[in-house]
């Protein structure tokens, strides 16, 4: 059983009886006295996409799924397949895009650290590292000396995501980026 103050993105719960994935979360505290923290919670179901949204109390307490857990390597994509390897048997297998739609802007082929959530066979969903470092593609000219504050641009990745960088920041250069939260960390 885990809380509700404690769920995460991506944690995986079941909801009758079958495993769902959490894809937003927001918390909302009442000004009222004793009133306890709420969570709406945005689940989508992992085999058949279909969206979910749970209102809880911090002390709430829902059931985590079952599944196990796979280091695997993104390799390549083949068309809207995106095929993947086990790190530990080197046995490979293909998710579709609709599946991963949460992970593509943070994909790169060869890239390692990548989690697979498995339950009886079947591969539920991918988890990223909390941190991934991509290159910038492209992104407007700095102009020094315009501001006394930090500025943020928008600056282009290599795998199309869009993210606000300080002003300083140049095309060509690796940042980290952080997955969870979709937001430049600092440079690599």
């Amino acid at each position: 059983m885990i809380k509700a103050c404690d769920l995460k993105k991506s944690s995986i719960i079941e909801i009758d009886g079958l495993p769902h994935v959490i894809e937003h979360i927001t918390q909302q505290s009442p000004t009222a006295r004793g009133g306890s923290t709420i969570y709406k919670v945005r689940f989508r179901n992992v085999s058949t996409g279909q969206k979910v949204d749970q209102t809880y109390r911090g002390d709430d307490a829902l059931e985590e799924a079952t599944f196990d857990t796979k280091q695997v390597q993104y390799l390549y994509k083949d068309g809207e397949r995106f095929a993947f390897m086990d790190l530990e048997n080197y046995e490979q297998f293909e998710l579709f895009e609709s599946d991963i739609k949460e992970c593509l802007p943070f994909l790169l082929e060869d890239m390692e650290g990548i989690i697979a959530l498995i339950s009886e066979g079947k591969v539920l969903t991918l988890r990223m590292p909390d941190v991934v470092e991509l290159e910038i593609m492209e992104c407007p000219p700095s102009m020094k000396g315009a501001s006394a504050t930090s500025r943020t641009k928008p600056a282009t990745l290599s795998t199309g995501l869009i993210v606000q960088v300080p002003e300083y920041i140049e095309p060509g250069e690796i940042i980290k980026v952080d997955t969870r939260e979709r937001k430049f960390l600092s440079r690599a």
